[in-house]
């Protein structure tokens, strides 16, 4: 009889690995590393020919793929929840999921995106939360900067993140800090590119970075921004042409037609209807900033939420990939550029999270030509008002964060087999 043991445990071992040879990596409120997820995901689709399923509304936005013994190490090790079922246990979910009666979906994710990060050389003294996200989640990156940009190199990218950047050269009208270190060497960086690359100015730099990152959007391209580099993109674009920098800055007066009605809000991809704020004192850019003084927010940091909105998993794929969470409700974060004010938004523009109450659009998306753009106000998901010189976020006591995991959707979302669109 002992001799029938090993052979036993042998079979049953075998039979086991034939019946589970599925991974499932839930992304509800059991997920013990949302953060982590993402990265272990990504890393799995960097392999030859894999494919991975994205079940949109399914358990938070879960991830369904083949299952091999050497996964789990890396599982455990990262933290991440999984569990490992059958090819029966899996095809009952993708039924249940590619049902006409429930709001899910399957994505089939492909191919993984190379992604590149728009930021200065010279060190900051704050922050990037998108930068924080990909380190944490061990997604690799390329950080590029306008010389990149201007030599023709974003096409090597198929995601672009915009680093918390002023588009309209007037270093964030961080005006107080003009005698810190950091301030001296990132506005001598700008200017001698500016120069090498024969601009006049560091404003007219940015209107042609700008334009050609608008470019690789209609090329097909994905774009995301957070903070000030949202706000300040679109009006760049709207002032090409046009001095919108007061003498502080650049040392001469700004146009003399700069006003609402002369801005080209044809040529923005997100904002429209909004006026500059031209005192170099305030540290505002414009109208498009929804805190309504420009000062303080009109809400207590207690009460400071904003909600996704829902979509149809099956024919709003794409915002409905952008606000895959297992919060429908979250905490609200400020910045430089904490939110949108509704009234500038422009109408085909698709408005993916709000506070209704504050008429504060938090998170947008919209279509330019052949790619896409998506908007996420506010500078820190897990850092309610980030001030300069402040130690930065430690994810690994934020690994499931809900605001953070916004900004992890837009990485994954290039990699989707994109569907035809019902009707």
């Amino acid at each position: 009889m002992k001799g029938l043991i090993l052979p036993l445990i042998i079979f049953c071992s075998s039979f086991s690995s034939i019946l589970a040879n599925k991974l499932l990596i839930p992304m509800d409120e059991s997920q013990t590393n949302h953060l982590k997820a993402y990265g272990f995901t990504y890393k799995v689709l960097q392999g030859e020919d894999a494919k991975v399923s994205w079940l949109l509304n399914y358990k938070g936005g879960s991830f369904l793929m083949e299952y091999y013994p050497n996964f789990s190490k890396d599982l455990l090790s990262k933290g991440i929840s999984y569990q490992i079922i059958s090819d029966q246990s899996a095809n009952q979910i993708l039924a249940e999921v590619n049902s006409e009666s429930s709001n899910t979906e399957q994505a089939t994710l492909q191919k993984v995106p190379k992604i590149a990060l728009y930021s200065p050389k010279s060190a900051s003294p704050w922050d990037d939360a998108v930068s924080l996200a990909l380190t944490y989640a061990e997604i690799p990156f390329e950080t590029i900067y306008d010389q990149d940009v201007l030599d023709g190199n974003l096409a090597k990218y198929d995601w672009v993140h915009l680093h918390h950047e002023d588009f309209t050269g007037q270093m964030g009208k961080m005006f107080t800090q003009k005698d810190q270190v950091w301030y001296q060497l990132q506005l001598q960086e700008d200017q001698q590119m500016a120069k090498k690359n024969g601009f006049s100015k560091v404003s007219q730099m940015k209107g042609k970075v700008a334009s050609m990152i608008k470019d690789f959007m209609l090329g097909g391209g994905y774009l995301f921004a957070m903070c000030t580099a949202t706000d300040t993109f679109d009006i760049a674009l709207a002032t090409l042409g046009m001095d919108a920098v007061p003498a502080f800055y650049d040392g001469d007066a700004t146009s003399s037609n700069i006003s609402a009605d002369n801005l080209n809000f044809k040529n923005t991809v997100a904002f429209k209807d909004f006026s500059l704020i031209l005192n170099y004192r305030v540290n505002e850019f414009s109208t498009i900033d929804s805190a309504p003084n420009y000062t303080q927010r009109p809400i207590a940091e207690e009460n400071d939420f904003f909600e996704l909105n829902e979509f149809s998993a099956k024919s709003d794929m794409i915002p409905c990939m952008l606000t895959q969470n297992h919060q429908q409700v979250i905490h609200g974060f400020m910045g430089q550029t904490t939110g949108f004010a509704s009234s500038t938004v422009k109408s085909e523009v698709t408005i993916l999270a709000e506070n209704e109450s504050l008429k504060e659009v938090k998170y947008l998306y919209g279509q330019v030509g052949k790619g896409f753009f998506a908007f996420l106000g506010g500078h820190d998901p897990e850092d309610y008002q980030h001030f300069v010189n402040e130690e930065h976020t430690d994810l690994s006591l934020h690994k499931n964060s809900a605001g953070y995991r916004l900004i992890l959707n837009n990485i994954l979302f290039p990699s989707a087999k994109k569907k035809k669109q019902k009707t």
